[in-house]
């Protein structure tokens, strides 16, 4: 593949270089530019341009010589997924259990990441020059439901800046339903507690103090209860933040960890034991945390059209609310 040339007139007004080509060409991100800039793939009136922050008046001729993505990395591989949506810019998938989103130290194949590089090909334009999906928002391994991949910088620039704000520049909504021990009190409410490594542990995610941390809340809404005497509640959480195992750490918090949860959860082991048995068998076979990426909603990153999409329960977790009974509402 070779690199495509454009050209055009830098905007009117005095600004930095950097600046009116990301104006000029708002799908190539500032950093990207930047870098474009620095290899000398940037010419300004003919004569090329290696200081990102030099001063232009605006009407100058200007080109950029793009490179043509490179391969990407991860390899492809032909995963099966459930996409919810996907157009030029983007992709919702919804996620199943088990599966791990970006490759890391023992999860080097197999991920999300894998499967989208071979979904997509040649629609990836490329994020950083490199022919790859732009993770916006990740999801523990053993947490399904919905979340949203960019396909292109401009894409990636603003689906980060909506999760980044929390939503204030868009409408950025997420939904989790979580089955936990116990039923909160109040049964409804918002979790503001800051969060970090443990210091005991560094693959948990502890509440520490606010200066300590990163400010996280999490606002929850009980809608009914399951079970008899070892009552069981059905959560629906949003995230105003997005932090690391944030639903599953603030929930343990207030002492009402995920069903399922062995790593923030451990200490309610008993509490499976004085389940009914059809209860305690699909717990056994659930083999995870009991949380669900339900609602996803977000602003189009080029068209500002407002996106909304809802995941149903998968069966697993279907299957445990149905064995623990009759819910009664909250």
């Amino acid at each position: 593949m070779t690199d495509e040339v454009r050209g055009g007139a830098l905007p009117e007004g005095a600004d930095r270089l950097d600046r009116a080509l990301a104006r000029l060409w708002p799908d190539l991100s500032r950093s990207r530019l930047q870098a474009l800039i620095r290899e000398g793939c940037v010419r300004v009136d003919g004569e090329p341009v290696r200081d990102p922050s030099q001063r232009v008046a605006g009407g100058e001729a200007a080109s950029v010589a793009v490179p043509a993505p490179l391969p990407a990395e991860p390899a492809p591989e032909a995963l099966a997924l459930a996409i919810a949506y996907e157009d030029d810019d983007l992709i919702v998938i919804d996620k199943p259990a088990g599966l791990v989103v970006h490759p890391a130290p023992g999860h080097d194949s197999g991920t999300l990441v894998n499967a989208l590089v071979a979904h997509c090909g040649t629609s990836l334009s490329g994020i950083g020059g490199v022919r790859r999906p732009g993770i916006v928002h990740r999801l523990d391994k053993d947490t399904s439901g919905l979340l949203v991949v960019a396909k292109n910088d401009l894409a990636h620039q603003g689906l980060s800046a909506q999760f980044a704000d929390h939503g204030r520049s868009g409408p950025l909504e997420r939904d989790y339903v979580a089955l936990v021990w116990g039923a909160p009190e109040p049964r409804s409410g918002t979790i503001s507690a800051a969060l970090a490594r443990s210091e005991r542990n560094r693959e948990k995610i502890a509440v520490v103090r606010e200066e300590r941390g990163r400010h996280a809340v999490t606002h929850y809404r009980t809608e009914g209860v399951l079970g008899g005497a070892e009552a069981v509640a059905r959560i629906r959480c949003r995230l105003e933040t997005g932090r690391t195992h944030q639903i599953r750490v603030h929930l343990s918090h207030r002492g009402h960890p995920l069903l399922g949860d062995a790593t923030y959860g451990a200490a309610f082991k008993t509490k499976a034991a004085r389940l009914g048995p059809e209860a305690r068998e699909a717990l056994a076979r659930l083999g995870r945390q009991a949380l669900h990426a339900a609602v996803l909603g977000f602003a189009h990153p080029r068209t500002g059209a407002a996106l909304r999409f809802e995941s149903p329960l998968p069966a697993d977790l279907a299957g445990l609310v149905a064995a623990l009974g009759a819910e009664t509402a909250a």
